[in-house]
């Protein structure tokens, strides 16, 4: 078969791990010929590819980013998109399409699929949030990071008597700010799922303080927005893909937080250092696991499949399900993580 691989939307580390996983497979078991198309879906637009074997792979686990580059753009935002896809596809003799993505590229890929072609998903997201699947790649490195950040950031704090906000990523959802709070030991987490009353979380503050605790540690996901009629903060900008610019709302917070309180209040944005750099072991082991799924769904012709994990297990599950909602903070773990709140 000759099959296309595509990297699309936020760069995150164990890209090139699947591709790595994808090509090893492909071309050692099948036979396969692979082509790489850059930039993502703006690739397969233009018919803008790279040869992809096991020889241009070799390094490639390790390392961060793609090399095959990702972009947000995508068939549907062109009048003439889906003929450019077919064209590519014809031009390039293609059996077969495996896009690696987040919720954004994997509804492409499912409304691509219902065009009739042969196309099989791969989730990827350090926001964890791509439904149907308990983990995608990627999010294991960005808590680690967040994590360690945190901890960096106890001790400045406590070396100042400070409180300190860290914002992480999290648009929509709050899986890194709910795992990196609690394995940082943060004192409060605010989560886009639920919406803080910022005269609350300052009240809670002041009685850690008041109990002699000194320096305080406030993790928040960008997307987390305050309780209706609580707060008043601006409406984000857009950016050309229709995605509101996230980011800043840390700045807010800690200026309420100083303002209410008195007490000295910094803010930390980590920002995208959260998705650069080497992937973690957890995530080069589940990259490698979702490629080699990937490559033997095409090898069944299980068009519009996307490889997930379940209960330890690499399975398939149907795209049009895991992009119909998702995937939001389990409310037991957030329950575990409110035990430590003040």
């Amino acid at each position: 078969m000759r099959v296309g691989v595509l990297t699309g939307g936020g760069d995150c580390p164990g890209l090139n791990a699947v591709i790595r996983a994808v090509v090893r497979k492909a071309e050692k078991v099948h036979g396969d010929e692979v082509v790489g198309f850059l930039d993502g879906w703006r690739g397969v637009l233009d018919n803008d590819t790279m040869p992809l074997d096991i020889q241009t792979c070799r390094g490639l686990l390790p390392r961060g980013g793609t090399v095959l580059g990702t972009s947000r753009y995508q068939p549907f935002m062109y009048d003439d998109g889906i003929d450019r896809v077919r064209a590519t596809f014809a031009e390039q003799r293609l059996d077969a399409l495996v896009c690696i993505g987040g919720e954004g590229t994997l509804s492409c890929t499912n409304e691509i699929h219902k065009l009739g072609f042969p196309v099989v998903g791969v989730p990827k997201t350090i926001d964890n949030d791509v439904g149907g699947t308990e983990m995608t790649f990627g999010f294991d490195t960005a808590v680690h990071i967040a994590t360690a950040a945190i901890d960096r950031l106890h001790t400045t704090a406590e070396s100042h008597d400070r409180i300190i906000v860290v914002e992480v990523m999290g648009r929509h959802v709050g899986h890194i700010a709910t795992w990196a709070g609690i394995a940082g030991g943060a004192t409060m987490t605010l989560i886009p799922e639920e919406p803080f009353d910022i005269e609350s979380v300052c009240a809670a503050l002041v009685r850690r303080h008041e109990k002699g605790k000194y320096a305080s540690i406030v993790v928040v996901a960008e997307g987390a927005r305050p309780a209706e009629g609580t707060l008043d903060i601006p409406e984000p900008g857009v950016d050309q893909y229709g995605h509101k610019r996230l980011g800043g709302i840390a700045n807010v917070v800690a200026g309420e937080i100083e303002q209410r309180t008195g007490y000295e209040t910094r803010v930390t944005i980590l920002g995208h250092v959260q998705r650069g750099g080497t992937p973690t072991a957890h995530d080069r082991v589940l990259s490698t696991r979702y490629g080699i799924a990937a490559i033997d769904a095409v090898h069944d012709e299980d068009w519009g499949a996307m490889v997930a994990l379940d209960s330890g297990k690499i399975v398939r599950k149907r795209l049009k399900d895991c992009v119909a909602e998702l995937k939001y903070v389990d409310q037991g773990l957030w329950s575990a993580a409110k035990n430590f709140f003040p």
